[in-house]
């Protein structure tokens, strides 16, 4: 075998065991041995091709991207939107024993970069949910919604006498990916797959009243 192609796929493990790892462990506890280990490859491989946990870290963050596209692009070949929606939540219901154990993997790594004092990373984590949650809201421009409220200033947010849409694609986006953050964090803390499974029929149940 070529090389190059070998130092690819050795590179490949990696990032993949880098993502396993960082999302069982978190980024504190884990080392560079940890996912050498993982990837079976020599310690001194991993300095190779990544000279820093933040690195591998970002390797990570890349491998999370790459199976969003992956799920996505999947999803895309239904033909109505909100189908692809409810496939997502489907999606998110069939990893609730790997949630219940540790979490989604996005978000749990999001929320400890987060706390990081050196704020780096963390924008690379935030940008990963902003490309699901920009996903999700194409599928709700999709379903082309109606049903703008506009009322006197009674019913709006803040009172304001403004027109208020509830059918705001960017907002249903983000109702419908903070269920999934919520589901896998209670999921996580009380140990109990059955929360992603009765959440994610609410969800589903939701996205069929969207008229």
């Amino acid at each position: 075998m070529d090389r190059r192609v070998r130092a690819s796929q050795k590179r490949q493990r990696l990032m993949a065991a880098a993502a396993r790892v960082l999302h069982e462990q978190g980024v504190e506890r884990t080392t560079l041995a940890d996912i050498a280990q993982e990837a079976d490859v020599p310690v001194g491989n991993v300095y190779y091709y990544f000279k820093t946990k933040d690195e591998l870290v970002r390797a990570a963050l890349g491998e999370h991207t790459a199976h969003l596209d992956e799920l996505t692009a999947r999803l895309d070949r239904l033909p109505d939107p909100r189908d692809r929606l409810k496939a997502l939540v489907e999606a998110w219901v069939e990893q609730r024993e790997v949630a219940a154990r540790y979490g989604c993997p996005t978000g749990t790594l999001a929320a400890e970069l987060g706390k990081r004092t050196d704020g780096s990373l963390d924008a690379e984590a935030g940008a990963v949910i902003r490309r699901l949650l920009d996903w999700v809201a194409r599928q709700f421009r999709e379903m082309r919604l109606s049903g703008a409220n506009h009322g006197d200033g009674a019913d709006e947010p803040n009172g304001a006498d403004e027109p208020y849409d509830p059918y705001d694609p960017d907002d249903l986006a983000v109702t419908l990916v903070s269920g999934y953050q919520g589901m896998s964090l209670l999921a996580n803390a009380l140990r109990d797959p059955d929360v992603m499974t009765r959440e994610g029929a609410r969800l589903a149940g939701w996205l069929d009243s969207l008229r």
